[in-house]
């Protein structure tokens, strides 16, 4: 799912308040102030407790949704959050989209899109969108619970769908709309320290989004927006389970 919207738009959809060049917009903060979670909490044992204790809090980060153009029909999506199990610990499976794309190029992002007729239910969607854009089958995920949902800025709603692979699996990239896949520690991503805040003003409302910047060697992948929203519900559904 790239970062301010749903991929694959649709034309009829207008692009409200989409950002061009987040890396501009100023940084108005840094959540140091937040406890990292603790490693033990971050294993995928302790993950799937997690997981299966019952029902979903609200989001900290709800998504803008509604705010600029109520009008627009929520349409259902979904992403797979992908968590590797590697000996030093959950790694976050990560696209780069294709920098040719007509929205979104270059952006970082979950795998995902918007749910077909033919999916039964959201994991459906994700588990879809992620065979289709990496080519990671349904068989090598363990599902284990979803996040509260994300509404983007052009009332796509989204279903992040919280899933397990073993260091084993394969990838065949769709070429068209992913440029990479790369990982990031969850460890990294569950340290608010890492989470920075922008803010800019759009039709006289004051709008906030978050980027959590990983550098890889010499590059470095600028994870912002719903990527990052959702990241930081997982913080706050974890660090809220004490």
């Amino acid at each position: 799912m790239p970062a301010d919207t749903a991929q694959r738009l649709p034309m009829n959809r207008p692009a409200v308040a989409r950002i061009l060049d987040p890396q501009t917009v100023p940084v108005v903060g840094v959540d140091d102030h937040l406890p990292a979670l603790p490693v033990d909490r971050l294993t995928a044992q302790a993950l799937r407790r997690h997981f299966s204790q019952g029902p979903l809090a609200e989001p900290e980060w709800p998504g803008d949704g509604a705010r600029f153009d109520a009008l627009l029909a929520a349409t259902p999506a979904a992403v797979l959050v992908p968590l590797v199990v590697r000996p030093q610990g959950l790694q976050v499976l990560l696209t780069r989209r294709t920098e040719h794309l007509r929205v979104h190029a270059g952006q970082i992002s979950f795998p995902g899109g918007r749910s077909e007729p033919e999916d039964a239910d959201a994991v459906a969607t994700a588990l879809r969108e992620t065979a289709e854009e990496v080519g990671i089958a349904g068989h090598q995920i363990e599902v284990i619970g979803r996040l509260p949902h994300y509404q983007t800025v052009t009332s796509f709603v989204v279903t992040p769908v919280v899933g397990l692979l073993q260091p084993d699996y394969t990838l065949a990239l769709d070429p068209f709309e992913v440029a990479e896949v790369f990982e990031v520690p969850l460890q990294f991503l569950m340290t608010p320290g890492n989470h920075r805040r922008h803010a800019f003003e759009f039709e006289g409302q004051q709008r906030q989004f978050l980027s959590m910047p990983w550098r890889l060697a010499a590059t470095e992948y600028f994870i912002w927006g719903a990527t990052a929203a959702m990241l930081r519900n997982l913080y706050s559904s974890l660090a809220r389970a004490g």
